[in-house]
């Protein structure tokens, strides 16, 4: 099986913004939705969980009902960290399911809507073949290493290096017990999956996305989106 947590757990005080970012619209639909319809229709999902702001619950399993999004099993709690909300959505699918060492689980922002199938179906093959997947986009600028006062210390080769982005995908056991780890270890720190992961001796493996899977923070990142959106559209009606 193959289980995906969209998390959106937080209030987005970067936007500036009194609408939590994940609820603000482009083209009538929250963009918490545009992200979640991309999993909902790939043949390749099973279940989904939200992982949501608590007094917004409500308000998102009435959205996820408008839209007839049938995968999405529940609507939960987040934590005071991506980390523990992440961790909620994994205990979801670990009770409610008789989860096998060969079921998935993909982990993604609610706030990351520039997806599709191709990239969601090249994640789920790369688990299958190396047991973990962690969408990554190539460097497109120069990347510099400096010191605690600022000063240029070396230029990285960037051919060499990537952005880390979602969906990180795993076998869902095993990024339980990591997350178990870091409990009993009082870690509530790590700002990924990605790096849980790699903290507790994963060898990761990583799927190549495009710079456009973009996670919506700023509002540079919201104008960004409704562009990219609105040129995609415009390709699709000009077809």
């Amino acid at each position: 099986m193959n289980y995906v947590v969209i998390f959106a757990g937080g209030r987005g005080a970067r936007m500036g913004s009194d609408t939590p970012k994940q609820f603000l619209k482009v083209d009538g639909k929250e963009i918490i939705i545009h992200t979640i319809e991309k999993f909902n229709y790939d043949s390749n999902i099973d279940a989904i969980v939200v992982v949501c702001i608590g007094d917004y619950i409500d308000f998102c399993r009435d959205l996820i009902s408008r839209w007839k999004l049938e995968k999405v099993e529940n609507v939960i709690a987040g934590g005071r960290s991506g980390q523990e909300s992440i961790y909620n959505g994994l205990k979801y699918f670990e009770d409610e399911k008789s989860v096998s060492d060969e079921d998935m689980v993909l982990i993604h922002d609610g706030v990351r809507p520039v997806i599709d199938s191709d990239l969601i179906d090249r994640s789920i093959e790369c688990v299958r073949k190396n047991g973990n997947s962690i969408a990554a986009a190539p460097a497109i600028e120069t990347i510099i290493k400096v010191n605690e006062q600022g000063i240029m210390e070396e230029s990285i080769d960037r051919s060499k290096c990537r952005y880390a982005k979602a969906p990180q995908c795993f076998r869902l056991n095993e990024i339980w017990k990591a997350h178990n780890a870091a409990l009993r270890d009082g870690r509530t720190d790590f700002i990924d999956s990605a790096t849980l992961m790699s903290w507790y001796g994963h060898q990761l493996f990583t799927t190549e996305c495009s710079s456009e899977n973009i996670k919506i923070t700023t509002p540079n990142d919201f104008y960004t989106f409704r562009a990219l959106y609105e040129s995609k559209k415009k390709d699709r009606t000009n077809d």
